[in-house]
């Protein structure tokens, strides 16, 4: 019993002292310390879809608004079909209207080159001869129209120097004078008074005999002033 209490007492001691030394020389290692350096930046990942981001989207063609394959009608109701025309046009308009000013120049062209409209230039300046005709007329019906256009023309007209019409206004229609025809010959002469506004003395001229027959039409053109268109005829 003795024994076993003692090595109680022992095995305490021991066990306190060595508790004791080890608390006495027993160090705690410090906690390291970390300096404040700048952090290394995780690498970012890149969306894949962000990188397409950028590209325009792909829009499926629409046949109808593509102009290589079906092109667009720019003959559509009310629609203005030309920005640089200084009038409004659209589609209820005549779109043979823009020949006609065309048309109308040429042939005022053609009807001048064919001495049949005024303003052709140099005026003719001698006596012309309108034919020679034989008859057993009575009488002439001379008649006049200007055929050209409407710009004053004047006509005197005499048989033999004798005056039957001192002045005779041309205009758009026919006028007419009886001329009484003297056995054997006779010189019918028509002569320009002036010149019209727009050029040379112009007139058409249909001659008939007293049955109404048609014995000549013909014209003068650009007739000048004081000169003659004539006729010759001889009554049988």
């Amino acid at each position: 019993m003795k024994h076993i209490l003692f090595f109680i007492l022992f095995f305490t001691a021991v066990t306190v002292s060595a508790q004791t030394e080890f608390g006495t020389k027993f160090k705690p290692i410090p906690a390291p310390k970390f300096s404040a350096k700048k952090k290394t930046q995780v690498p970012k990942v890149k969306d894949p879809a962000a990188e397409t981001a950028d590209i325009p989207s792909i829009k499926t063609p629409n046949v109808f608004d593509n102009t290589t394959i079906t092109p667009k009608s720019q003959f559509q109701i009310g629609q203005e079909k030309s920005k640089f025309s200084m009038s409004t046009e659209n589609d209820f308009a005549n779109p043979g209207d823009q020949y006609v000013a065309k048309m109308e120049k040429d042939v005022d062209k053609a009807l001048r080159d064919a001495g049949l409209r005024e303003g052709r230039g140099t005026l003719v300046k001698k006596n012309i001869s309108l034919g020679n005709f034989k008859t057993k007329s009575e009488y002439f019906i001379v008649k006049f129209r200007d055929f050209g256009a409407i710009d004053g023309d004047l006509v005197k007209v005499t048989s033999n120097d004798a005056v039957i019409a001192d002045q005779i206004l041309l205009d758009a229609s026919f006028k007419q004078v009886k001329i009484n025809l003297a056995e054997g010959f006779n010189k019918l002469d028509f002569e320009a008074l002036n010149i019209g506004s727009l050029g040379g003395n112009t007139a058409e001229i249909q001659v008939y005999d007293d049955k109404g027959t048609l014995i000549t039409n013909d014209y003068w053109d650009n007739l000048a002033a004081g000169f003659k268109a004539s006729i010759v005829v001889t009554k049988e």
